[in-house]
């Protein structure tokens, strides 16, 4: 095999592999290198697994809640052996797509270990392979804190080792009421486990709007949250923490540390060849360029925005830069104040843009609007009058200017990407409330939001 290509891509995960196969459509000779499995964390033990199993859960969960719609089964139960089973047959279907994508833009893939020796070169198993780019996209690991006597401790585990537990806990506590935390937290509650989720900031997921997460936190109502805690210890499945002062335990039969992940910036070179990184990743301007000349990093290693669909923009925005010197000049650069989120319980909660709270910080006097989702017919005809939901839009009082756009409910995560456009165009109230949006359809209740202004 020839060792000279045009680009070699460090990682196989969404930025890397997305990366690779845009190069290759373009007729670039590309290398990409992935240790482990072509899909990275997302598509084997994150995004795909987790709402593979979310979605088995919300589906057991509407058939014990079918009669109110008239639909009426008796004696539902579920099998967590075929869960497992068919979240395996979702990854292996979606990591050999990923192969065969890769196959059909020409792209070469190693499945082995690579280490970046500097700019142009990669060794793979002894052999060196240069190109006159490199992309960087060796992903995040799980951040495992320093708590006494959670080291080797059988009980404790992080998001993958959750992902694949033989049984389902009779009890659960995580620590960490983020996204992983408080999705994990919504699967094993809706199968009857007693959850525990101890998190240190006031409110849950602190990156979203402070009313929408209180909102999701209620609409969790299987879930027991402990806000405001600080983890002291663990002692098997016991775990002490404190609030307000006072030291309470709470007993476990699995202890998930979800406290978030960290770039993965060791064992793969970068510490030796001049690369600029700091503790939160590797630094790159907003088209993906670090420091050394034709290196690139993209997704979760450079901690910039660590979301599988922020790597895949950040992989096409390297691309288009590699391929087309001038393409910033055309937009293709990473804007990112308009990456949307989503966490995927029941109901979904997703959001673009500014919360208040960061609206505010950033200056801007401003004004908010909410609708409930009741207001869309759609929605209350699918999940009934008494299920949560709304969607808020905050603007900016003088300009009218949408600054972010918050959802909660059924859906969320299918309509948050019209906001992001809304964002993305700049658009006012007014401009946004011409928009026509399908009807029926829970979309509309940012619409009414819009409205409501």
């Amino acid at each position: 095999m020839t060792t000279e290509f045009d680009v070699i891509v460090l990682g196989g995960g969404p930025g890397g592999y997305l990366a690779s196969e845009r190069l290759g459509h373009a007729g670039k000779k590309v290398l990409l290198v992935e240790e482990i499995a072509l899909g990275g964390t997302c598509l084997n033990v994150g995004c795909i697994p987790t709402k593979t199993l979310l979605n088995s859960v919300k589906t057991y969960t509407h058939a014990l809640e079918g009669d109110h719609f008239g639909v009426h089964a008796e004696g539902v139960t579920y099998s967590w052996e075929r869960m497992q089973a068919w979240k395996a047959e979702v990854v292996k279907g979606l990591v050999a797509g990923v192969g065969m994508a890769e196959k059909k833009a020409g792209v070469t893939v190693l499945n082995a270990r690579g280490t970046f020796e500097g700019p142009g070169r990669v060794t793979v198993e002894g052999t060196t392979y240069t190109a006159e780019h490199v992309i960087l996209a060796t992903g995040s690991v799980p951040v495992m804190p320093p708590i006494p006597g959670a080291a080797d401790n059988p009980k404790v585990v992080d998001s993958t080792g959750i992902l694949s537990l033989a049984e389902v806990p009779a009890r659960l506590t995580v620590v960490g009421g983020g996204v992983i935390g408080v999705e994990f937290a919504a699967l094993y509650a809706a199968l009857g486990t007693e959850v525990t989720v101890i998190e240190m900031a006031a409110e849950i997921t602190p990156f979203a709007d402070a009313e929408v997460a209180a909102a999701l936190r209620k609409a969790l109502g299987k879930v027991t949250f402990e806000m405001g805690c600080k983890v002291e210890s663990i002692s098997d499945g016991a775990i002490t923490y404190s609030k307000d002062g006072a030291a309470h335990t709470v007993d476990a039969d699995v202890i998930l540390m979800a406290v978030g992940r960290r770039p993965a910036l060791q064992g793969w070179g970068a510490e030796n060849t001049g690369l600029e990184m700091t503790p939160r990743g590797i630094v790159v301007d907003d088209r993906m360029r670090t420091n050394l000349p034709n290196v690139w990093a993209v997704g979760d290693c450079n901690g910039r925005s660590p979301l599988a669909h922020s790597a895949y923009r950040m992989g096409e925005v390297a691309a288009a830069n590699i391929l087309d010197p001038e393409a910033y000049r055309r937009g293709e650069v990473m804007r990112w104040n308009t990456v949307p989120w989503v966490v995927y319980t029941a109901p979904e909660m997703a959001g673009v843009g500014m919360t208040e709270a960061s609206a505010v910080e950033a200056g801007h006097e401003i004004i908010t609007a909410k609708a409930p989702a009741l207001m869309s017919g759609r929605f209350i005809a699918e999940n009934g009058f008494r299920a949560p939901g709304f969607a808020k839009v905050i603007a900016d009082k003088h300009t009218r200017q949408i600054l972010g756009v918050h959802v909660l409910g059924a859906y969320a995560s299918e309509m948050i990407w019209g906001a992001q456009a809304m964002l993305e165009t700049e658009l006012t109230i007014e401009d946004a409330r011409q928009l026509v949006f399908p009807h029926p359809t829970v979309s509309e209740v940012i619409r009414e939001a819009l409205w409501a202004f």
